[in-house]
């Protein structure tokens, strides 16, 4: 099982979808993608892209000069050590009670309860 990291801030989610979208990414360009959502000066960019790498979502190489950072896991793979972080915090570790509470507020549409029971009526054979 993976090191829960230190969950995604706002800030820091945007510049991750920059990364993701791109498949790499410099301080320059992230800060140019999100100048019109998010304007920021490239140093700060860079600030948070280093964050990002201490925290172990992005790995960084050197060209030239320039550092280029690239995720380390995909997006639905980093969404669902959020979530196993959500479950652990909030529902005493039981995926169960999450799935409960998610229909019972109906976060899931009905077309979703569907594929989630073939889903898992599939796992089971």
């Amino acid at each position: 099982m993976k090191k829960h990291r230190k969950p995604l801030s706002a800030l820091e989610n945007l510049v991750m979808s920059v990364v993701w979208e791109r498949g790499s990414a410099t301080g320059e360009e992230v800060r140019a993608a999100l100048a019109d959502r998010h304007p920021m000066k490239e140093s700060t960019a860079r600030t948070v892209l280093t964050r990002l790498e201490e925290k172990g979502y992005l790995r960084r190489r050197v060209d030239g000069r320039t550092n280029v950072y690239s995720g380390i896991d995909a997006p639905q793979q980093v969404a669902a050590g959020a979530v196993r972080q959500i479950i652990d915090r909030l529902c005493g570790g039981s995926v169960e009670q999450l799935l409960i509470g998610m229909v019972d507020d109906e976060v899931l549409t009905e077309r979703e309860l569907q594929r989630l029971a073939r889903k898992i009526a599939n796992r089971k054979e």
